[in-house]
């Protein structure tokens, strides 16, 4: 009796363990080089040509075509870490590939995956207790705030810039969007533009889209704008329907161009008189209407996409107007300034400043594209934990130190806990020695002596770290020298790591349909 398709195919038991285990791990090491200030990068080629170089590992696993269900899994390890803090995406992809790698260890001394899945969990709370114990007391202010993204940054590419200068810029753009409401991380947007050096890199206060005047003799700034925005079109209104109007004189021609012209400078002197300065609409404008309000002063951008209006509408505090008749000033926007640029081929507005305004926008300049779509994804991922890390005021020391206090901590606790399930939890704490090995080896030190060192360092000092200063490594309190991480950042690596690998392991059967 046939129950599935004769071209299905099915892996049970040990067998099944082992290829999802197999394939966890492997994605996890692809992406472990990439780890800590002295990461290395990779080079990732799609099957047209397109090349991305980058060592963040949550753009790593995007770009690799994975296949494998379990190895998929590790995937959107990163992805939920990306999601909901931004950073630690390496951090918690290797612990998850760690975690399997220890457990597939455990199976093979006959330990049951429930009892694995159940000491893993029971060693995550207690991590999670360990990392409450390893918060800062120090305030989360601004120069701690530099910290954490500079920290973010180190090691990834940023041009010509130095991670302490862009860290700057990422903390002036995180206090712009700080409220008695939390901190709106949405409202901070970083646009790139090739063509430049890196240090052309600055923090526009208010928005950058890609649009340009409606015609070249507008003016190319406006102090104190009043904008409209409207949903219309300043233009000779056509029908619906296809109609043909026969003309058997001059006299007739001439007065459907004098209605037509009337028309237009309708719209035109409308426009002119409602006191607006900018008019922005996501219809067309009528080359004599453009020219008229060009002659008037009035900068126009005309057929803007509904993404670029909604954030000028939000920029500016403008009300969106369907009739032009209906345009009254109450539903101006206001900017302190709007200025128009070139670069090479692209147009650009920069709205900047006024009494609505919460946006601001980080305009990253590099040389090629390569250098400003890295840069793009370092300065995001500090701008995400800057902001996680004001919003919680909670920061832990970096370099290693947590990951090793929390192992310790998980050591200490396995002691107290009856059966095998106690093998899990230790093994629960061995896998998290990735982290510190993994940063010892990327900086090119022994990763079992660096290992055992900073053991003894934090059992003697309490703290203890890899400390990267140029080409010297050495250990040492973290907080002292202000390599800091979001606690929320530690916290997401091992809540989403544990759930992925005790997912994984509980698999014992894969049915896979040709």
């Amino acid at each position: 009796m046939f129950i599935m398709s004769e071209d299905s195919q099915r892996t049970q038991g040990r067998d099944a363990q082992s290829s999802n285990i197999m394939a966890g791990k492997a994605v996890a090491e692809s992406v472990r080089t990439t780890l800590g200030p002295r990461g290395m990068d990779k080079m990732l080629v799609d099957s047209g040509g397109e090349v991305v170089i980058t060592n963040d590992g949550a753009t790593i696993l995007n770009e690799m075509d994975i296949e494998h269900p379990a190895a998929q899994m590790i995937v959107e390890v990163a992805e939920t870490q990306e999601e909901e803090v931004g950073d630690g995406t390496t951090t918690a992809g290797v612990i998850a590939g760690n975690l399997l790698g220890e457990a597939e260890d455990l199976i093979e001394q006959d330990v049951h995956a429930t009892t694995i899945v159940e000491g893993y969990h029971e060693a995550a709370e207690i991590a999670l207790d360990a990392i409450d114990e390893q918060i800062s007391e120090a305030a989360v202010d601004d120069e701690v705030l530099k910290q954490v993204a500079e920290s973010s940054m180190t090691g990834k590419g940023t041009g010509g810039l130095t991670a302490e200068s862009l860290a700057e810029t990422v903390v002036e753009a995180v206090r712009h969007v700080e409220s008695d409401e939390g901190v709106a991380r949405e409202n901070v947007t970083v646009h790139t533009q090739i063509g430049a050096s890196s240090n052309a890199t600055e923090l526009v206060p208010g928005i950058v889209i890609d649009e340009e005047p409606a015609h070249d003799g507008m003016p190319t700034e406006i102090e104190d704008a009043s904008i409209a925005v409207l949903d219309v079109e300043l233009g000779v209104r056509t029908g619906d329907v296809d109609a043909e109007y026969a003309i058997d004189s001059i006299d007739q021609l001439n007065a459907a161009i004098d209605a037509e012209e009337s028309e237009v400078q309708g719209y035109a002197e409308t426009v002119a008189e409602s006191g607006a300065d900018v008019v922005v609409t996501t219809e067309d404008v009528d080359d004599r209407v453009s020219t008229f309000l060009a002659n008037e002063g009035i900068l126009v951008f005309e057929n803007v996409g509904s993404s670029d209006t909604a954030d000028i509408l939000s920029a500016t505090g403008a009300t969106r107007v369907g009739a032009l008749d209906d345009l009254e000033e109450a539903d101006f926007g206001k900017a302190d300034r709007i200025r128009t640029a070139n670069f090479g081929d692209d147009d650009l507005a920069f709205v900047e400043g006024g009494a609505a305004a919460e946006a601001v926008t980080v305009f990253v300049r590099g040389g090629t594209e390569h250098i400003v779509d890295e840069l793009e994804r370092a300065i995001g991922d500090a701008l995400d934990v800057a902001a996680t890390a004001l919003a919680s005021g909670e920061v832990v020391p970096g370099a290693g130190a947590t990951e090793i206090a929390i192992a310790n901590k998980v050591r200490e606790e396995a002691a107290g806990i009856e059966g095998r399930k106690q093998l899990a939890v230790t093994a629960f704490a061995d896998a998290l020695d990735v982290v510190p090995r993994t940063l010892a080896a990327n900086t090119g030190q022994d990763p079992i002596d660096a290992l055992v060192d900073l053991r003894a360092a934090h059992d003697s000092e309490g703290r203890a770290g890899l400390i990267t200063d140029g080409e010297d490594v050495t250990i040492d309190d973290p907080l002292e020298f202000g390599v800091v991480d979001p606690a929320d950042v530690k916290r997401e690596a091992i809540e989403s790591a544990t759930e992925a690998a005790t997912m994984i392991v509980r698999i014992d059967d894969v049915i896979a349909a040709e």
